[in-house]
């Protein structure tokens, strides 16, 4: 896999050890639009080291590979040398995701698959990556699930069992790593990001939607990456006040 970056902190900087109140060098999917953008700038405000895993460009300027997480033994690699450049990994952010709206007889398999592919497949591919440096730095995870990780919703098929699986995946983690790796799942409800643009209009939230600034909900996986070591945040749910996919 060629490997594009636009780094713009020094060695000595992008190497330093975090401490238990900075997340360090953090490694985040989906990094360049939506929640994963604003999770790297929270970072980057906070002095940690946002390095963004997607498909363009991050818009801010922080450090850039361009990776496609489904492909997962390529973005397996392209971790590793990432890990290798940084001195190690502190903490990882996996905010990649996709949806295909429909029934499912109505999605072509191709997409459905590729839905199960970038949001599961991907999410295990970078933990397990990453996972000699998190263990070595004693380390923390936010995986992104959904809030439809706790319900079933029509014309969903492909994103719930994606996102159930997201769940499932992440707490077995905590159990195997707990006390070595700080594992979180955040379950996020509805945000104002460009996830809804390719939609057909009828799955497109209405003008009048609920939905969370991403910058609120990044705060929020900052706040489980900055705990003490020996604290854990396992689960975060955070939703618009008016969500409607909340059991």
């Amino acid at each position: 896999m060629t490997i594009t970056s636009t780094a713009g902190a020094d060695p000595a900087t992008r190497s330093a050890r975090r401490d238990d109140r900075t997340p360090g060098r953090t490694l985040i999917t989906g990094g360049a639009s939506g929640l994963g953008a604003a999770v790297a700038d929270a970072v980057a405000e906070v002095g940690g080291t946002p390095i963004v895993l997607d498909l363009a460009a991050s818009p801010a300027g922080h450090e850039t590979h361009r990776a496609d997480v489904s492909a997962t033994r390529e973005i397996e690699r392209t971790i590793t040398e990432i890990a290798a450049r940084h001195g190690g990994i502190d903490s990882v952010v996996t905010a990649a995701g996709i949806d295909r709206c429909g029934p499912l007889d109505g999605v072509d398999p191709i997409e459905w698959e590729r839905v199960i592919a970038v949001n599961l497949l991907g999410t295990a591919a970078t933990v397990r990556a990453a996972l000699p440096s998190l263990l070595e730095s004693h380390g923390r995870v936010v995986t992104v699930a959904s809030t439809l990780a706790l319900r079933g919703a029509g014309d969903a098929t492909a994103y719930c069992a994606s996102k159930f699986g997201v769940l499932g995946f992440t707490r077995a983690l905590a159990a195997e790593t707990a006390g070595r790796v700080g594992v979180t799942t955040l379950i996020p409800g509805g945000m104002r990001t460009p996830f809804f643009d390719d939609r057909d209009e009828q799955y497109r939230p209405g003008p009048d939607a609920s939905l969370n600034d991403p910058a609120e909900v990044a705060a929020a996986v900052l706040f489980a990456l900055t705990r003490p070591q020996g604290v854990e945040v396992r689960e975060l749910l955070v939703t618009p006040s008016g969500e409607s996919s909340w059991p």
